[in-house]
């Protein structure tokens, strides 16, 4: 029932992102991949990716923080698929650091690409769903926009902001075909944690599978890692008929992290 229609998945060049982008192709949906700062080398894997699911793919470079760039991204959507239906917001940064040695430009820097960056993609978005009686606007928080962690107040608050800016969004919506969600995962294995594993394992001298279940252990009462892919499947899942009164909600998918 996605065939057809057109998505924006920002930050979809790695991670959660590409998972998302993945998971929608193989629906059938035309894909715009963002990302800021990318090599012409991934940007062409992405794509290629994508459109062997049969699908159409483009790349916007727009730097999310930006709601001109954001514009420009819509814009550019409409103009590839000749409509926008889906929105994923994805794009993150992370930054950690008590509150008293926070850099004010860091703080600055997460709020406006957790956060502000979904107000933006949804002023644009929501005129264009309501106009056709359908859309899905999905927003990728984390399990810490459920709860907080030390060192991280920018992130925990853009998440926990993201959360209700979702709320609002879906009542604002709700009698307009168009449902709007968030998704909380809790950790992930991307390129960028296992980066992080291997990191550690040199460093102390242990192996990666001890430093993934030793990273897992703090948090995750599962001890297994969310996957892109699963992440995806349950964007698919809220981009259904099933899920057409599913709005204003908050998926949490996070092994028992937030259960505890």
């Amino acid at each position: 029932m996605l065939k057809g229609k057109s998505a924006i998945v920002t930050g979809s060049t790695s991670g959660i992102g590409r998972g998302i982008a993945h998971a929608l192709a193989k629906e059938g949906v035309n894909i715009m991949t963002n990302g800021f700062g990318d090599t012409p080398e991934t940007i062409s894997q992405v794509k290629s990716e994508i459109t062997a699911f049969g699908v159409k793919a483009e790349y916007n470079p727009a730097d999310v923080s930006k709601p001109e760039q954001i514009d420009a991204m819509v814009d550019a959507t409409i103009k590839s698929f000749g409509s926008l239906d889906i929105v994923v917001n994805n794009a993150g940064i992370q930054f950690v650091a008590p509150i008293e040695e926070f850099p004010l430009a860091k703080w600055d820097a997460v709020i406006a690409t957790n956060l502000s960056s979904t107000f933006y993609t949804a002023r644009r978005a929501v005129p264009l769903m309501r106009s056709k009686g359908w859309g899905r606007i999905i927003n990728i928080a984390s399990a810490h926009g459920l709860v907080a962690s030390p060192d991280k107040a920018a992130y925990v608050a853009a998440k926990h902001g993201l959360i209700g800016l979702t709320k609002v969004i879906a009542l604002e919506t709700a009698k307009d075909g168009i449902t709007c969600n968030a998704i909380c995962p809790g950790w992930v294995l991307t390129p960028l944690v296992q980066k992080q594993l291997d990191a550690s394992a040199a460093k102390d001298g242990t192996s990666k599978d001890d430093e993934a279940k030793k990273f897992l252990a703090e948090k995750q009462p599962a001890m297994q890692f969310v996957t892109p892919e699963e992440i995806g499947g349950l964007v698919v899942f809220l981009c259904s008929d099933s899920a057409k009164l599913i709005t204003g909600s908050a998926y949490s998918i996070d092994g028992g992290w937030t259960a505890e």
